[in-house]
Parts: structure tokens; C-alpha cells; sequence
């Protein structure tokens, strides 16, 4: 991610790619609220994307139920995946990014919606904001989000459950 912090509040694109996901598991790659290590983020801008059109949110999962065939999107090989995601300062009528905690999130889908081991948190900031963290949780994940030209990539390394960061030093990191 070439920056976290200093996003234009009313809204940018980012790319968003992941590996190492359980193509097993169904995920949703969104902007949310982050409520912190072990909860679920939500609310998620776009809500529930029942097009799949919105550019707010999107369902990767190699095996959605009948009614997501040619909504869900497959995973890559080795549970890649790569799409991108509409974030702004207003998350909704009543979540205000530039003054509470938000994340690029990947978590799995409603399918398995308790399951925390698909979680991946990269909160960002919009304009004048402050250095923020980043947490991963589950096994065998990875995500990578871009903004402009370079790259943060969040690696989980599956034995030790601790996610490992590679890219610009500016950002802290912290793993639940």
C-alpha cells in the first residue's frame, strides 16, 4: 500500500489482492468499521452487493450456494485473488472514517460467518490522519492492498500464526 494514512475523503480505489486463502471458505473483500481483533468488521460500505456491481465490496468463494453461481467470483490458483474496492471518509450515515477506525477487510463469507480464520485488517486513514496498525488473523493468509504505486504485503505464516509484513517501513504492525 503506498500510504495508510492521507486518503482523499471523498473517495479513492484501491487494488486489493490476496493468496494463501482456503478456497474452502468464501470470503468478502470490503471497506468497513474495524471493531478490533476477533470481531467481525461491519458496517461494510456498499452492504450486502446483491449485484455484484457496486465496486464496494466483493465474494470470492470457489463454491457459493446456488443463488451466488455468477456472483461469487473464483478463487485464483493457490487462493489468490485480485479486485478492486471504493473507499471514502463516509462509510455510512452514522460511520465517519476520517474519525473512527477503518479497514480494507477480508473475512469469510455468510456462509461460515463466525469463522475468524479467513480475517485479514488493513485500516486506513483519509487526509490528515495518523499512522495506523495492521492485524491478520487465521492461517495460511495473505492480502495485499495498492494505493498509487507501491505495495504492503500481509503474509500469515501458518504454523506460528503470526502475520509478517514486506513493504514501506512507514506502517506499524501489530498481530492478534
Amino acid at each position: 500500500m503506498s500510504r495508510t494514512s492521507g486518503l482523499k475523503t471523498g473517495g479513492e480505489t484501491i487494488t486489493v489482492s490476496g493468496k494463501g486463502y482456503d478456497t474452502r471458505k468464501g470470503i468478502y473483500v470490503a471497506f468497513c468499521k474495524d471493531n478490533g481483533p476477533g470481531k467481525p468488521p461491519s458496517p461494510c460500505g456498499g452492504g450486502a452487493d446483491k449485484t455484484g456491481s457496486t465496486g464496494a465490496s466483493h465474494w470470492i468463494s470457489d463454491n457459493p450456494p446456488s443463488y451466488g453461481k455468477g456472483l461469487a467470483r473464483p478463487y485464483g490458483s493457490g487462493g489468490t485473488f485480485s479486485v478492486t474496492v471504493r473507499v471514502s471518509a463516509k462509510l455510512s450515515g452514522t460511520v465517519d472514517c476520517a474519525k473512527t477506525t477503518c479497514a480494507v477487510v477480508t473475512r469469510a463469507d455468510h456462509t461460515r460467518a463466525a469463522d475468524r480464520t479467513q480475517d485479514v485488517r488493513v485500516p486506513v486513514s483519509f487526509d490528515e490522519g495518523t499512522p495506523v496498525a495492521i492485524w491478520a488473523g487465521g492461517a495460511g493468509v495473505a492480502a495485499v492492498v495498492a494505493v498509487g504505486a507501491a505495495l504492503l504485503v500481509l503474509r500469515r505464516r501458518r504454523a506460528s500464526g503470526r502475520a509478517t509484513r514486506s513493504g514501506p517501513p512507514a506502517v506499524s504492525e501489530s498481530a492478534q
